[in-house]
């Protein structure tokens, strides 16, 4: 399709305001305190009556950041909404225009008063405007404003937001760098006895002279007792998995993917972050039980990996 074609195409879908979304409660105390405490928002206008009354609003007030809150429909009414704006045919225009990547690039939000107690909100949306082609870093893309227009019972707009997003036409992925080293572990004085221990397939966990306290992370000072003195006990590299998480994106070099970390609980009550290997991601639990196993990962790098332990029945 000519570029011309296409943004007469995009235009003519551009301005035309969808059908109304009503909300399903009025502006109240409540879900505006539940926000408050979400976000850690102490402005007693919010939630105070006594000081909201003295105050200029004369009462309690919501936050004018909640805006989108009023008018969300929740997961389970979502497939009755009603379709807000022609976003969807703009952005299958896109698609069919080689523009089939997409990202989210800002959302500006722009208030006409205070939402009070017993407001009733609706939105309407509507595409504003789609640029023409503009070179970007990600590629050759068009940008998409999508702008939500909030009103009160009677009708009077309070509130609306623009929300943008840019369509382009992905490049060829980059060439695949080699994989390298793996990232060296920082060795100061207080944990090159860990790493040491490691070179020569020993776990070793710092302990406390005075309490006898193990502690890990190794540090230059007791966190119980202050105490400077310190030596080593060997663990015996079983334990449990305490967490864990699987990473899949993005992928960084050298390491392989999905990536299973885990926080390991030793049987000494220590815990360490380290690998897991020798499992499928999809096969990891909490509480399982794991056993230490040095890897050299290269000519000068061995890690304390743990894999599961088939001798410990659960």
């Amino acid at each position: 399709m000519p570029p011309e074609e296409l943004q007469q195409r995009l235009d003519a879908l551009c301005g035309r305001e969808g059908e109304p979304l009503v909300a399903r409660d009025a502006v109240n105390p409540s879900m505006i305190r539940h926000w408050c405490d979400a976000v850690g928002d102490r402005n007693p206008s919010y939630t105070d009556p006594a000081f909201a009354e003295k105050s200029v609003h004369g009462g309690i007030v919501a936050p004018p950041t909640m805006l989108q809150a009023w008018t969300m429909p929740g997961l389970a009414s979502q497939g009755d909404a009603p379709r807000k704006s022609d976003l969807a045919a703009v952005l299958k225009l896109l698609d069919e225009a080689g523009y089939t990547s997409v990202v989210a690039t800002n959302s500006r939000q722009e208030y006409r008063r205070y939402l009070e107690p017993g407001d009733l909100l609706s939105v309407t949306a509507q595409v504003e405007r789609v640029s023409d082609e503009k070179q970007t870093a990600l590629g050759a893309g068009r940008f998409v404003d999508e702008v939500m227009i909030y009103r009160d019972a009677p009708g009077r707009e309070v509130a609306r937001q623009t929300w943008r997003i840019l369509k382009f036409k992905p490049g060829a992925p980059p060439a695949r760098k080699p994989a390298g080293r793996r990232p060296r572990p920082g060795k100061t004085s207080d944990n090159a006895f860990f790493w040491e221990g490691v070179a020569r397939g020993v776990l070793l966990i710092q302990r406390c002279s005075s309490c006898e306290r193990l502690r890990h992370p190794p540090g230059p000072m007791c966190p119980h007792c202050h105490s400077l003195a310190w030596d080593t006990q060997e663990a015996s590299g079983r334990g449990r998995v305490y967490s864990f998480v699987v990473a899949h994106h993005p992928a960084i070099p050298p390491f392989e993917y999905p990536n299973l970390i885990a926080l390991i609980e030793l049987e000494e009550g220590t815990r360490l972050v380290s690998n897991l290997v020798g499992i499928d991601p999809s096969a990891a639990e909490i509480g399982m039980p794991v056993q230490v196993e040095f890897t050299k990962v290269d000519d000068e790098l061995v890690l304390p990996l743990f894999r599961p332990d088939a001798s410990e029945t659960r």
